[in-house]
């Protein structure tokens, strides 16, 4: 008996990679995004060797961002450069979203802009306009933003996402061109990479009760974290706008269960620290995974153990060194354990790879 295709709420990596893989196998599914135009998320700028080959694997293997073969740490004035295993790519999110999305809807994806989805209960999605739509088989990828019915626990460590946007300048691109950095500060971090046209997409990952201290603004928090670090003041120098935030983010979360015919896909179904840069690796895992589970007639049980499976190592080594980091004892361990010992930097970050 044919079964009517899954209902895919979001459309950023995880959603738009399960439409292009039912779309591929004729399963044209219904894509629902809340925003009208493609934006361009806080979370997501770096896309590891891995995540590039999910992308060609999806037939996108033309990113045009810019190329990273390095990672630098700092913490305090220690500092650290090693290989990364293989090349990667820092990327807008807005770029990748707009032709993951543009390639769904070739392959026959039915995408449906402006439509904010409020809740769900009883197999049925309820939206903002009033509307009611049946949802049998509900692919949920709503990434950070929680959706009433379904939404993850709470963590009583709140760590919140934020990000600033650097100006381009040949300055800037001799200071951390070819680099992914992670400058480590007490109980939070920054990850800066250069993506297309060379801007700077620095995000922050900061303990609440952290920036409480800052008097709850960003701004204060970074001015603090320049006088801190060297390193750090003259790559805030080239901060344009005012910074852009999300709320609270579950680092570490990993759903073991759902309920019938909801499909967990990208941060709904495991939310790794930012600083492993594999957050887009995840979502487009969890998406194709998904679709092919659901294709081979799995059900929603069935892939989220498997998914949590998949997901367990990657997640758990980088919320391991996430607490490592925020700690400026251990902090600096680790800045000089990849100092004198680059291969373990580089042995690690295949460690926060995922493979499916």
């Amino acid at each position: 008996m044919r079964r009517e295709a899954p209902l895919i709420v979001g459309g950023g990596p995880a959603g738009s990679a399960a439409a292009v893989v039912l779309a591929r196998n004729g399963a044209q599914a219904r894509l629902l995004e809340r925003q009208t135009e493609t934006g361009d998320a806080l979370c997501g700028g770096f896309l590891s060797w891995r995540t590039l080959e999910a992308l060609a694997h999806l037939g996108l293997d033309d990113p045009v961002g810019h190329r990273v073969d390095r990672l630098r740490l700092f913490a305090g004035r220690s500092s650290a450069e090693a290989r990364l295993p293989r090349p990667a790519m820092g990327l807008s999110r807005h770029w990748l979203d707009s032709r993951l999305l543009a390639l769904a809807e070739v392959g026959g994806t039915r995408i449906e802009r402006g439509v904010n989805v409020r809740g769900w209960a009883n197999d049925e999605l309820s939206t903002t306009a009033g509307e009611t739509i049946a949802a049998p088989t509900l692919f949920l990828a709503t990434g950070k933003h929680d959706l009433r019915g379904l939404s993850r626990p709470r963590s009583e460590a709140q760590t919140l996402g934020i990000r600033i946007r650097l100006e381009p300048s040949p300055q800037l691109t001799r200071l951390c061109g070819g680099a992914i950095e992670l400058h480590l500060f007490e109980d939070g971090y920054c990850g800066l990479v250069l993506q297309e046209g060379e801007r700077g997409n620095l995000c922050l990952a900061v303990r609440k009760t952290r920036l409480a201290n800052a008097d709850g603004d960003p701004m204060t928090l970074l001015a603090q974290w320049s006088a801190e670090s060297p390193a750090f003041a003259e790559r805030f120098a080239f901060a344009s706008g005012a910074p852009d935030a999300i709320g609270t983010v579950p680092y570490g979360w990993i759903a073991r269960e759902t309920e019938d015919g909801v499909f967990r896909l990208g941060d709904q179904a495991a939310v790794i620290p930012s600083l492993a840069g594999e957050g887009n690796g995840i979502a487009l895992a969890s998406g194709i995974v998904a679709a092919n589970a659901w294709l081979r007639g799995d059900d929603a049980h069935a892939f989220q153990k498997r998914f949590a499976s998949i997901a367990r190592k990657p997640v758990t080594v980088a919320t391991t060194l996430w607490y490592l980091a925020e700690r400026p004892p251990t902090a600096r361990m680790l800045t000089h354990a990849a100092r004198f010992a680059p291969w373990l930097a580089a042995t690690l970050a295949g460690q926060t790879r995922i493979a499916y």
